[in-house]
C-alpha cells in the first residue's frame, strides 16, 4: 500500500473520531462501492455570525500521488463567488501552496478549517478572481449581497 494511501486511511479514522461540527469529508464512491482514499468530497459551513452563516459550501478534495509531500487540489464548484478562488474553483490558500505554506503534517482537519477561515477574511494580496476582489475591495455592500445570494445557494442539507 502506497503511503498516500496509508496516510489517507489514517486521515479517515481521524476525522470520524474527531471533526468540526457542521463539517462533512467522506471518500467518494467508486460505482463498485468502494472508497476512492485520492478523492473527497467535503463541506464548509459557513462561520456563524458572518456573511457566509446559513451555507454549507461544497468541496472536492483530490490527493496527488506525492500526498503527503504534495498538497491536495481543494476546489469548490466553478464559479464560486470569493477574491481568493481561481473561475475553476481552486482554493488559493498558502497551506495548500507547495511553495509556500504546505507541509506533509497538516491534516485534513486544519486544511478545511483554513477554508472556513479563507471564506470570512480573503487575503486581498493574493486575489485569484477579478469580480469579487474588486468588489470586496471597492464595493462592501455589492460583495456582501453577492455572499449572501451564494449562501442561499448552498443550504445545509438536513
Amino acid at each position: 500500500m502506497s503511503l498516500r494511501n496509508i496516510r489517507l486511511q489514517e486521515e479517515r479514522k481521524q476525522w470520524r473520531k474527531d471533526h468540526p461540527f457542521g463539517f462533512f469529508a467522506r471518500p467518494i464512491k467508486g460505482a463498485d462501492g468502494s472508497l476512492d482514499l485520492t478523492q473527497w468530497r467535503a463541506g464548509i459551513p459557513g462561520r456563524a455570525g458572518t456573511i457566509w452563516e446559513g451555507g454549507v459550501y461544497p468541496l472536492k478534495l483530490t490527493f496527488p500521488p506525492e500526498y503527503p509531500s504534495k498538497p491536495p487540489i481543494v476546489k469548490f464548484p466553478a464559479n464560486f463567488y470569493h477574491p481568493n478562488v481561481y473561475p475553476s474553483g481552486t482554493v488559493c490558500l498558502s497551506i495548500l501552496n507547495e511553495s509556500q505554506d504546505w507541509k506533509p503534517a497538516i491534516t485534513l482537519k486544519q486544511i478545511v478549517l483554513g477554508v472556513q477561515e479563507l471564506l470570512d477574511t480573503p487575503n486581498p494580496d493574493s486575489p485569484a478572481q477579478e469580480p469579487a476582489w474588486k468588489a470586496f475591495s471597492k464595493d462592501p455592500k455589492l460583495y456582501e449581497k453577492k455572499v449572501l445570494d451564494q449562501a442561499k445557494r448552498f443550504p445545509p442539507s438536513v
